[in-house]
């Protein structure tokens, strides 16, 4: 297992992270902690859960499952869906910030979590309100750091111009949909992320188990497969190559000897700017699985082959402008430089 800096903060994570949002629902207590078991024997220490998930249990059985070992874990929660019926039981406003982390940590029975993320944007409160009530929590050592899930690239560019100019603590970490077949951030936020220092931290890396080697081109479904719950969007963010994308990611898996699964977490994990990739899992095979995409790298050409047939086609204004730096050099007449 390797263990990367989350963006540019002192913080080292598990280069695979164990979403937990199964936990409560279509995970038991009993295999819940197994899993756990089997995440910290397989080397990884990150893990990510939601108040949200579960109304609360995620948060409650991975408490429960790190007791004694808190020290070794890191732990992501996040704040934003409605937790109750008040008006101020949701969203990201002083009020429900305050009042979340608190249920947050007597939920996961802890004293700090070490990354909160919020989980959704919210248009109806201040960012500002917001980063200063994180701010708040950094400062009484309920949260060590801050993150984001989910904003647009000005939202977050926004956010971080208001905690420098503010003095606030600032998101380290970004935590967006990215897969093979949903590649939208590489346009505008994966740039901001590299050029401002955020880790990015995907969810959805195995596309809701499209991309696990039990569904082949043309299926939009399975049976036993989160698609049935509704959890594998293909027709509202599957780019339009998502069948060709399996295609060459099971072609790819069928030549190195590894499972799709492997593969696919193993491409976004090569991806730049990615500090870890968060791999939920329902069961302890699942995980098994997961794990061997570590202590590997795909060859030079099986990653530009997988990079090459799942890419978009470039928007606007990046196509328009991506051979102007062309136009530039071929302007220049300067015979010293030519001779």
């Amino acid at each position: 297992m390797e263990y990367r800096r989350l963006g540019g903060c002192g913080l080292k994570v598990s280069e695979l992270c164990l979403g937990t949002m199964t936990f409560g629902s279509r995970t038991d207590e009993d295999e819940a902690l197994r899993i756990v078991n089997l995440a910290f024997e397989g080397g990884i220490t990150f893990f990510d859960t939601a108040d949200g998930y579960g109304q609360g249990r995620s948060e409650r059985i991975l408490g429960r499952a790190l007791k004694g070992r808190r020290r070794q874990a890191v732990v992501a929660t996040k704040f934003f869906n409605p937790m109750g019926p008040g008006p101020n039981d949701s969203g990201m406003s002083r009020v429900h910030i305050m009042n979340a982390i608190e249920d947050s940590l007597e939920r996961l029975n802890t004293d700090y979590v070490d990354i909160y993320y919020v989980h959704h944007v919210d248009i109806q409160a201040p960012l500002e309100e917001m980063l200063r009530a994180l701010d708040d929590l950094v400062h009484q050592g309920k949260v060590r750091y801050i993150a984001c899930s989910n904003y647009e690239a000005w939202r977050l560019s926004e956010a971080l111009w208001l905690s420098q100019v503010h003095g606030l603590a600032q998101f380290v970490a970004y935590q967006p949909q990215y897969s093979l077949v949903v590649r939208d951030i590489e346009q505008e936020l994966v740039p901001l992320c590299l050029q401002k220092g955020l880790g990015i931290v995907p969810w959805a890396p195995l596309a809701s188990g499209y991309l696990t080697g039990r569904f082949r081109p043309g299926e939009q479904t399975t049976a036993g497969s989160r698609a049935e719950d509704g959890w594998a969007w293909h027709g509202r963010f599957f780019a339009p190559n998502a069948d060709e994308s399996l295609a060459a990611l099971l072609d790819v898996s069928a030549q190195l000897g590894k499972t799709p699964a492997q593969v696919a977490l193993r491409w976004v994990l090569e991806q730049p700017g990615v500090s870890s990739a968060i791999a939920g899992v329902r069961t302890v095979a699942q995980l098994h699985d997961n794990i061997g995409a570590t202590g590997w790298h795909l060859p030079p050409d099986l990653l530009a082959k997988l990079g090459q047939i799942s890419r978009l086609t470039p928007r606007y204004p990046a196509s328009f402008e991506h051979n102007m730096h062309q136009r530039r050099d071929n302007a220049v007449d300067i015979p010293s430089l030519t001779d």
